[in-house]
This record gives C-alpha cells, sequence and structure tokens, in this order.
C-alpha cells in the first residue's frame, strides 16, 4: 500500500476544516492539521472567524492553505451572548461552506456543537464527517456558568449527541475525552482517534534568560493562557497572595500573559488583593516576547480549577511549559498527570494554600526546577509529540474516506 492510500490524501482530495472559536492559523492545534492534511496531499480550505488584530483578511492563502473568514463579535455575558455569537457564526460558516463547494471530508471542530448543521449541505453531497472535540461542551457549560442542569444544559447535551451521531470519525484531544465519545456518544472504539494537542516545537526554543523582566526581584512566575471564569487565574492570584502575606515571600514577580473575557475582572481582583507591584498582565503578546517571559521563568502557574472540564481537559498552556522547559505547579487534576507527569507539583484540588507552598518549594530549589524542566521537554519530544498525532491524524482521515459509517448508510437508505 502506498503512502497515499495510506494516508487517504491524493491529488484531488479536498478537506474543509470549519473552526469557530478562534482565528486560523492562530489556532495552533487547527494550523497544525492543516499543514500535516496539506503535506499528506490534501487540499485544505478552513473557515474561521476573523481575529481583530491579526487574522483579519477575509480571505487568504497562507502556506497552501486557503483560509475563508467571517465577522464576528465575542460573546459577552452569559449564555443570551453565546446564542448571538453562535447564531452569527453559523450563518456565516453556511454561506461559506456553499462558497468553498463539495469536499470529500469536512472536519469540524468544537466549541459550539453546532458545525454539523452547516455541514449538512456538504455530507449530503457526500462527504465524510470528522468531529475533532477540543471541548465536552456539556462540561464547560457546567463549569462556565454555574446554572446546574437546566434546560440549556439539556439543550446542550443534546446537541452534543446529534454531533456524535453525525460524525463518521471523531477524533479525541486525550483518552479521558475518547471515553467520553465511546460511552456518551455511542461511538465504535474503530471509529474514535486519540489526536493530542502538542506545541509547535519549533515555535517554543529557549533564548538566553533576561533578568531585567524579573523587574527587580530574584525570581520571576509566569501564567500564560486564555483568561476564561473556568481558568482559574483568581486562584493563581490569590496563592500569590499567600505566597506573600502567609508565606513572608517577595521574592518574586509575576507576568500573565493572555487575555480573554476574564481579563479585566483578573486585573480588579489583582488590585484588591494588592498585588499590583509584583503582577504584570501583558494580554496576548508576540511570540518573540512569549519566549522571552517562558526562558526567564523560574516557575510556571497552571492554576486550572478543578470541575467538570477541567479535570479530563489538556492544557495547552502545561504543554508550552513543557516545551520551553520550565518547572511547572498546577491543582491535581487527571489528565494535568498525564501530560506532565514529574514535570509538575500538584497542590489538592483548589487548595490555594498548598499551590503556594509548592511555588516557594520550588523557588528554593533550583536544582529541582532543572530536573523538571528537562522531564517535560523529554517527554514533549517523545510520548507527546505531534510526530504520533500526525500519525493518528492521517489514520482518522483514512479511515473516515474507506469507512462504512453513518454516511454511507444514509447514502444506502436514499438508493
Amino acid at each position: 500500500m502506498n503512502e497515499e492510500t495510506t494516508h487517504g490524501g491524493g491529488p484531488n482530495r479536498r478537506a474543509l476544516i470549519l473552526v469557530e472559536n478562534l482565528s486560523v492559523p492562530f489556532d495552533r492545534r487547527v494550523w497544525q492539521e492543516c499543514t500535516t492534511l496539506r503535506d499528506a496531499g490534501w487540499t485544505v480550505h478552513v473557515i474561521c472567524p476573523q481575529g481583530t488584530k491579526r487574522d483579519t483578511e477575509a480571505e487568504t492563502v497562507i502556506d497552501g492553505v486557503r483560509i475563508h473568514r467571517y465577522p464576528l463579535r465575542a460573546a459577552t455575558g452569559g449564555p443570551a451572548g453565546y446564542l448571538r455569537e453562535y447564531g452569527s457564526a453559523l450563518w456565516h460558516t453556511a454561506r461559506l461552506v456553499r462558497k468553498v463547494g463539495p469536499v470529500h471530508v469536512v472536519h469540524a471542530c468544537n466549541p459550539p456543537d453546532l458545525l454539523f448543521l452547516a455541514a449538512g449541505w456538504l455530507r449530503r453531497r457526500g462527504a465524510r464527517f470528522v468531529f475533532d472535540q477540543h471541548d465536552l461542551v456539556p462540561e464547560l457549560y457546567l463549569s462556565r456558568f454555574d446554572r446546574g442542569e437546566d434546560l440549556l444544559y439539556r439543550g446542550v447535551c443534546a446537541l452534543e449527541r446529534r454531533t456524535y451521531r453525525a460524525a463518521d470519525v471523531v477524533l479525541a484531544t486525550n483518552e479521558s475525552y475518547r471515553d467520553v465519545a465511546l460511552g456518551r456518544g455511542g461511538k465504535r472504539p474503530e471509529d474514535v482517534f486519540v489526536v493530542r494537542s502538542a506545541p509547535q516545537v519549533d515555535r517554543f526554543q529557549p533564548v538566553p534568560p533576561e533578568p531585567e523582566l524579573k523587574r527587580g526581584k530574584p525570581h520571576l512566575l509566569c501564567y500564560l493562557g486564555v483568561m476564561g471564569p473556568q481558568d482559574g487565574v483568581d486562584y493563581a492570584l490569590r496563592s500569590l497572595a499567600k505566597l506573600r502575606d502567609e508565606l513572608g515571600r517577595t521574592d518574586w514577580h509575576a507576568v500573565f500573559v493572555g487575555s480573554g473575557d476574564a481579563f479585566d475582572a483578573m486585573v480588579e481582583l489583582s488590585r484588591e488583593l494588592g498585588l499590583t507591584d509584583q503582577v504584570e498582565f501583558t494580554g496576548r503578546v508576540p511570540d518573540a516576547d512569549l519566549v522571552r517571559y517562558l526562558s526567564t521563568a523560574d516557575v510556571c502557574l497552571s492554576p486550572d480549577p478543578r470541575n467538570p472540564l477541567n479535570d479530563v481537559s489538556t492544557m495547552n498552556k502545561v504543554l508550552e511549559y513543557m516545551a520551553m522547559g520550565r518547572p511547572i505547579v498546577s491543582f491535581d487534576l487527571r489528565e494535568a498527570r498525564v501530560s506532565a507527569g514529574e514535570a509538575a507539583l500538584y497542590a489538592r484540588a483548589d487548595d490555594e494554600a498548598e499551590f503556594a507552598g509548592l511555588v516557594a518549594r520550588l523557588l528554593d530549589d533550583p536544582e529541582q526546577r532543572a530536573r523538571m524542566g528537562k522531564i517535560g521537554q523529554e517527554r514533549i519530544g517523545g510520548p507527546l509529540s505531534w510526530r504520533n498525532s500526525q500519525e493518528s491524524l492521517l489514520a482518522a482521515y483514512a479511515a473516515a474516506v474507506a469507512g462504512r459509517g453513518p454516511s454511507q448508510a444514509r447514502r444506502r437508505r436514499r438508493r
């Protein structure tokens, strides 16, 4: 069997990837998938939102991947804001789907679990449907809104069931998500492929530390990532206040890199805790600046609290800290341990005092920091490398094209 047949690719194979919550190529996972498929012989199109400061063109071709973008106003407030955002995204996506035209595979990345609707026109024309489950949306709803299993929650669960039912193949980001696809989703084991997210190693190359980033302190702490209500930045800030007030440690400066809809609230919480002089919020920064901060950091923070989503999700920031050889302090979450292993120390879930104590412990032990950093880099270069995910992605596409899943069954019924 030649490589072209193995990968399901070929000179006439066309794939369309649908994304709603990030622009491309800013969405690093999706961009890695795009380039992997392109290198395997697929013609790749992407439909996604426009960015605000980058990825702003309505249509462009980057490294052979054609990207179609639409304007989208991000949700603010509660569930009603997301309904407006998702309604607009679905309309634009359906419009652009028809512009792209028929493809062999339509590949939908959640959230939300609505894109199977926009993919319907292509599926009726024979496209295979790949569901790339970035998030467990029912768990995301419970973790973000604290509304319990109300009517909207039941609606979210129904949409997830519809998406699973439509999918010929499911891509799961880790084994916990795969278990959900097999159990709650009712998928067959041979139709679910684990495609782990992995840092782009060429993007995360350490540079010499810059002591001036520590603002005159001996140590630098760093947080990298999204700042939403479920991401635990508030836990990190309260832990840092305990590090100062209860452990008497003022020998550190902390940098929080990233943005999100909780950004302003976190800046205000930092002020309320009296941390303004020791905590710096940068917003999103260029890659070169991100690498400077991580190369200088002594300890990196992963303060995601335990909730239905975080416990089973792989955190990109943990993988990126590991790629940079940084030791990590995390709360004790199931998939955090799977990813980081001995590259992190784990505080009891949501225990801010213990989290602060582990930060202090690492600040006092440079040898342990170096040892943990090396373990992290070895894991990223080995079992967690994108090479393994590439193989799984291409196997999933081959199965989608060759398989006899829901799409073929529907076509047989129409004959």
